[in-house]
């Protein structure tokens, strides 16, 4: 006669083991995923990821598989992983739910690192489209590229605001007239002041 295998039911301490390691294993995930996503957001602020950044804007479709959109995804794939574990949910309901979650977070942060690459573009397109015209200076530009004042000008029917350089010995007080010749960055312009030039309120 055959042996009958009966499944044991799982003790409480074989379960709370089981727990413990999804718990462990999404909490590890939102940790990782976390901590990436905030190096890039400090990195990002202090400028220092110029390069990621352009390389990760390349093109116009979607940057799925960038350092941010990842780490976004791996921290929200943890973040709904524990949070359907803690809630008691079975594993065939939090894993489908941790995965969604996490396509949706890499989705979201792709897209606003789209929307933000195309307005830094058309910011630097405006501001290229400056060479050549009169501004007057706002804030007092300190000579010799030695700092940076500010600048205004007419751009595209509109008044806008610039820091601006200068390579002249001299100061240029506020409201000389100048002349923006150059361009340093997105938002810094590099003016002259040459003789009749009308300045631009």
């Amino acid at each position: 006669m055959a042996r009958r295998y009966v499944r044991r039911p799982r003790t409480p301490i074989a379960k709370f083991s089981a727990v413990l390691q999804v718990t462990t294993f999404y909490l590890t995930c939102a940790a990782i995923g976390g901590v990436l996503l905030l190096a890039q957001l400090v990195l990002g602020a202090v400028g220092a990821e110029h390069g990621d950044a352009a390389h990760d804007g390349a093109g116009d479709g979607l940057q799925l598989l960038s350092v941010r959109a990842l780490s976004a995804g791996v921290a929200f794939f943890g973040i709904a992983g524990l949070s359907a574990a803690v809630a008691g949910l079975p594993g065939w309901i939090s894993l489908p739910l941790a995965v969604v979650t996490g396509v949706l977070a890499m989705v979201g942060v792709a897209l606003l690192m789209r929307s933000m690459l195309g307005l830094q573009r058309d910011a630097t397109v405006r501001i290229e489209s400056s060479i050549g015209l009169p501004a007057t200076v706002y804030v007092p530009v300190p000579p010799a590229f030695g700092g940076t004042g500010k600048v205004l000008l007419a751009l595209n029917g509109r008044t806008v605001e610039y820091e601006a350089v200068t390579a002249d010995n001299e100061p240029l007080p506020t409201g000389a007239a100048v002349l923006v010749i150059d361009v340093r960055d997105h938002q810094t312009v590099e003016v002259v002041l040459p003789p009749n030039v009308d300045g631009v309120l």
